[in-house]
């Protein structure tokens, strides 16, 4: 015998009165009905003002105590960001806006409320964002700084510190010491994923390998920094040098390009080759001429894009990937896309996300443990192997 809706409902009323937040798939499975069923019960029961929808999500609002009760006012989103996370990225990311994703689904699925914030490519950018959501009163914070240099990152630790509510850094590990140290994390291992690619060629028979990577965000300069020290430690590894993707992947001129001018040429190793232009010297040395001087058979690249348009240039200059130059990207955004598939080290974005905004739920929940040690999480990346890294072939006799 079918139940009567509106037995049925009181029982949605009083599940999502009793656990605040409840997924309609939730609903539909402990009900014994469908999905559809349910969504159209929850439907009717918000436009009556006893409950609140969101996507995919039932939340308690108003009183539920049944069919004599009298039905309260549909209610309205608090302003501003009251009762919300703020969730702060940079604008025009990709990269990251997959890691956005990732902590919005967990966010919603526990009936959390979002509020978005893109911070403008400007130093500082993020601090007012940060500022005005705390004022409208948002209960959470999830952010991933752009810190487009050393500096920039530094003049950040001390304000977002004492920010006062439970805060996780995304895709970001503060210096060790530093006033951020001992704030809740969650990021790739890049040392990994750069160890992955530096394996990946030298397995293929590679012994002199140019990293071409950006400068211009804290896991740029991880992934140089990490590369350097692996390229140098591998004995199979001849030759080795670090330099900039393009002339652009910089903070720039001005206070914040200051702190990493140092870094912006390139570095050379091995002892089989000579040295390349001075770290101090500000030199962007043209990438296939680089490759060329090095004698160099693979290369990584920080990020897709310039990695494709690495194999569009060496196609120009009638060098084909792999046969010529064994080509492995970082990021794995759009890597897949090109004409030639590129090999990419894919950081797990969207999981970070994930882990992050389950980590922020965890610390607002009040159980028992949730203001414990901070957690430092770091996930591996994986390697999608695809068709621009191929074997060396040795020399006939």
């Amino acid at each position: 015998m079918r139940e009567p809706v509106e037995l049925r409902r009181r029982r949605i009323l009083a599940v999502v009165r009793s656990r605040g937040a409840v997924k309609v798939s939730v609903l539909a499975a402990e009900l014994e009905v469908s999905v559809v069923t349910v969504r159209r019960d929850v439907e009717e029961l918000a436009r009556a003002g006893r409950l609140r929808r969101g996507h995919g999500v039932a939340r308690a609002a108003g009183s539920v105590d049944g069919a004599d009760a009298v039905p309260a006012a549909p209610r309205e989103e608090p302003a501003g960001d009251g009762g919300a996370v703020a969730l702060v990225v940079p604008e025009r990311h990709s990269y990251l806006y997959e890691t956005l994703h990732g902590a919005r689904s967990v966010l919603e699925e526990s009936g959390m409320r979002i509020a978005l914030h893109i911070a403008p490519q400007a130093v500082g950018a993020e601090r007012p964002l940060v500022e005005r959501a705390l004022a409208g009163g948002a209960r959470g914070l999830l952010i991933a700084p752009r810190w487009r240099s050393a500096l920039s990152e530094e003049a950040d630790y001390g304000w977002l510190a004492e920010v006062g509510v439970p805060t996780v850094l995304m895709e970001r590990r503060p210096r060790p010491g530093s006033a951020l140290h001992t704030l809740d994390s969650v990021c790739s291992d890049h040392w990994y994923g750069t160890y992955l690619a530096v394996d990946h060629l030298v397995s293929l028979g590679h012994r002199r390998i140019v990293l071409a990577a950006r400068n211009d965000s804290p896991t740029a300069r991880t992934i140089r920094a990490a590369f350097a020290e692996i390229a140098a430690a591998r004995p199979e590894v001849e030759d080795w040098s670090v330099v900039l993707s393009t002339p652009d992947a910089v903070p720039g001129p001005g206070p914040e390009g200051e702190a990493v001018a140092a870094g912006s040429g390139a570095l050379g190793g091995g002892a089989a080759a000579p040295a390349g232009p001075g770290a101090g010297d500000g030199a962007v040395p043209d990438l296939l001429s680089v490759l060329r001087e090095r004698r160099a058979t693979g290369a990584v690249l920080h990020g897709d894009v310039d990695a494709l348009m690495l194999v569009q240039r060496l196609s120009e200059n009638g060098l084909q990937v792999p046969r010529d130059c064994s080509v492995v990207a970082y990021d794995d955004v759009v890597a897949a896309l090109g004409s030639t598939p590129l090999t990419a080290v894919a950081p797990p974005k969207a999981e970070i996300g994930r882990a992050a905004a389950e980590l922020l739920l965890y610390r607002l929940s009040g159980a028992d443990g949730a203001s414990g040690p901070v957690r430092r999480t770091q996930l591996l990346p994986a390697l999608k192997v695809r068709g621009s890294a191929g074997r060396i072939t040795p020399p006939q006799e």
